[in-house]
């Protein structure tokens, strides 16, 4: 039986790595009576957890969901990574979620990846709430972390909880809403008050407003963003994790009360309802292949009622798609469902032509958009280790690939490598891990940046090509000149031959010739482009010439144009785009700078307080940048890189990068 809409609450569990996510999502399932004590990240038994690397590295590596009942609400959870690797995770997250609940360390404070966990937030339109985790432990101070949270995110913040005790003393929370005695109580008073201008001129006057005459209030400030609740506690001994749980259940928004999702209906902008007796539009943020289920694709009803065995097209396919075993997941386990309502989180198995982010509805006109993978900023070239693994590691890489569209597999032909990206060395790591569980063998090498080659300059060539061996022979003189182009131009091939000097039918061979031997490698080894060749005269002989004669000379015809004038080494470059806070700002761009980069400009970013920085970069200069950006900002530096041109090689670098292609 379907849940009806106003009574879910989808919640996103969002913050650094560390902070406590997975263990708050335990204890949540304890106090709602789902699980009969709360497991524990470091020996591996917690819910949400239930990969095998995930328990073997402990740590968060997919997002998981849990459904419980809590007050009269279906709260579904879902638990999102921590580490920057994994942000296409978080992404999806926030995707299928109404509130974004940051768990932020009582002893740490806020962390870099909470500030662009932050943002990411704001962008989304999500509505936020935090939870100040680990009040239990030595050194943690809920005044200095409230402080910290309103210095980065603004008087938005306001407490709705206070804790009553410190550190190993904590025994207990205070709800601000109904404590008139504690002195933030007026605070938050005054942060939500003004929307009802009844009760703020009793407020004025000296009436106290009651918990219940505030609470729509605040239910109302968290929708619309004006007002950003924190509460406090302690997720390993489950101190105000019932406080959190009703303030949720109270406060957080039903799915739609921000706002109707945004979507496309052939393909003109719309608006979608949550409306259980709607058109029925599910999309998909999450899929998971397992080992005994296949793959498992997860669900938000963004409109309708989605049942058991419906069949529903997909928009990017144009397929029908049967919705088989229509489930709940809480971790890896699955409790079978009849129908979901618009609003509610499932999963469905067995939609193998289905990825995430596809959009699943009555026909292929409507799409709901979703926030794309992140760009891959790290990679490494990878193989199979015999030849008898090939297919193995194919398959294995594929699959990958569709569980986490972060991920990104492609083979680069100049370089004869393929490729195996993602969001850092962490994330390359587990996917390596993944290949590694299943038995495969293979072979890891950096990548190899696929540099080009063009001519030096113009050059006026004649090639013979000319062959005895019994019978037939080889003859073919072709007179050919070379001009090189612009960036970008490719291959050009044209003839000026009369009179019959080369047969018309054996011109094209030349260029043929020409045009393999410039897929073989200049003078350095590397592939060619951006040539112009002109075959404007020749000789044959009417028995021995021949289309293979032709392209051989056609070949040599190149290599004496190389001799003759040499070739210029083109590199690629990548237009980036980095955003930062503005006081880090001058050590990326002298950092960009000192990598040879052009910096186009910068312009401020979507969030007060940060910058945008575009620049015109090497690629080789970049190749690990991800890193070194992190480790310069502190964890608050993200960048996206793209293909931008080939530019000439400086001749001080040549010796260097012939000497690493070798």
């Amino acid at each position: 039986m379907s849940v009806s809409t106003q009574s879910i609450r989808n919640v996103v569990l969002v913050g650094s790595n560390g902070n406590g996510k997975t263990t708050l999502a335990e204890a949540m399932l304890h106090r709602a009576g789902v699980i009969g004590r709360p497991g524990r990240v470091d020996d591996g038994s917690t819910v949400c957890d239930y990969d095998p690397i995930e328990r073997q590295r402990h740590q968060s590596l997919s997002l998981a969901t849990a459904s419980f009942a809590w007050a009269d609400r279906k709260v579904n959870v879902i638990d999102t990574p921590g580490y920057a690797d994994f942000a296409g995770e978080a992404a999806g997250g926030m995707d299928a979620a109404d509130l974004a609940l940051f768990v932020i360390d009582a002893v740490g404070g806020v962390k870099a990846r909470d500030v662009v966990l932050w943002r990411q937030a704001g962008r989304a339109g999500r509505a936020r709430m935090i939870f100040v985790n680990g009040l239990d432990r030595e050194n943690s101070s809920f005044d200095r972390v409230l402080a910290d949270l309103q210095d980065c995110f603004g008087a938005i913040v306001v407490p709705v909880a206070q804790p009553i005790g410190a550190e190993a003393e904590l025994s207990g929370v205070a709800d601000l809403l109904a404590d008139e005695a504690e002195a933030d109580h007026e605070q938050l008073v005054e942060a939500v008050i003004e929307a009802d201008d009844e009760l703020l001129e009793q407020y004025l006057e000296g009436t106290e407003p009651t918990a219940e005459q505030l609470e729509p209030l605040v239910r109302a400030a968290v929708g619309d963003g004006t007002l950003v609740p924190v509460l406090c506690g302690s997720a390993a001994t489950l101190v105000g994790v019932d406080h959190l749980l009703d303030f949720i259940a109270r406060a957080a928004p039903a799915p739609g009360e921000i706002g109707s999702r945004a979507a496309s209906v052939g393909g003109e902008p719309a608006e979608i309802a949550p409306d259980p007796a709607g058109r029925p539009a599910v999309f998909v943020f999450k899929t998971k292949i397992d080992e005994f289920l296949g793959q498992i694709s997860y669900l938000k009803v963004v409109s309708g009622t989605v049942r058991a065995n419906d069949t529903l097209v997909n928009a990017r396919t144009g397929d029908k798609e049967r919705l088989h075993h229509l489930v709940s997941l809480t971790g890896s386990d699955h409790t079978p469902m009849d129908a979901v309502s618009a609003g509610d989180i499932a999963a469905v198995t067995k939609l193998d032509g289905t990825r995430t982010g596809d959009t699943l509805s009555d026909d292929d006109s409507l799409t709901v958009p979703v926030t794309p993978p992140p760009v891959p900023v790290y990679g490494v070239a990878i193989k199979a280790a015999a030849p008898a693994q090939e297919d193995k590691l194919a398959t294995a890489l594929r699959k990958l690939s569709t569980e986490d569209p972060s991920l990104t597999v492609r083979h680069e032909p100049n370089t004869r490598q393929t490729v195996l990206s993602g969001g850092g060395e962490a994330h390359i790591r587990v996917a390596l891990a993944r290949l590694e569980r299943q038995g495969i063998d293979y072979v890891t090498e950096p990548v190899r940046v696929a540099y080009l080659e063009t001519l030096a300059a113009r050059a006026d060539v004649e090639s013979k090509f000319k062959k005895q061996s019994g019978g037939h022979g080889q003859f073919a003189v072709a007179m050919v000149r070379f001009e090189p182009l612009s960036r970008g131009a490719g291959y050009e091939f044209d003839s000026e031959v009369t009179g019959g000097a080369i047969p018309r039918g054996l011109i094209p061979a030349v260029g043929a010739g020409i045009a393999e031997a410039m897929g073989n490698g200049g003078r350095h080894g590397f592939p060619m482009v951006d040539l112009r060749a002109v075959c404007y005269d020749g000789k044959h002989h009417s028995v021995d010439s021949s289309e293979m004669s032709f392209k051989v000379a056609g070949s040599l015809a190149l290599k004496s144009a190389i001799e003759q004038v040499g070739c210029a080494v083109l590199e690629p470059v990548s237009d980036i785009r980095v955003e930062v806070p503005d006081s880090h700002q001058g050590d990326v761009l002298g950092d960009l700078s000192s990598r040879r980069g052009q910096v186009l400009g910068t312009e401020p970013g979507e969030i007060a307080g940060t910058s945008v920085i575009r620049a015109h970069v090497p690629t080789s200069e970049i190749l690990d940048y991800v890193i070194n950006l992190r480790s310069m900002t502190g964890g608050t530096g993200t960048f996206e890189a793209v293909h931008h041109d080939y530019q000439p090689l400086p001749g001080a670098l040549l010796d260097r990068v012939v000497s690493a292609g070798d």
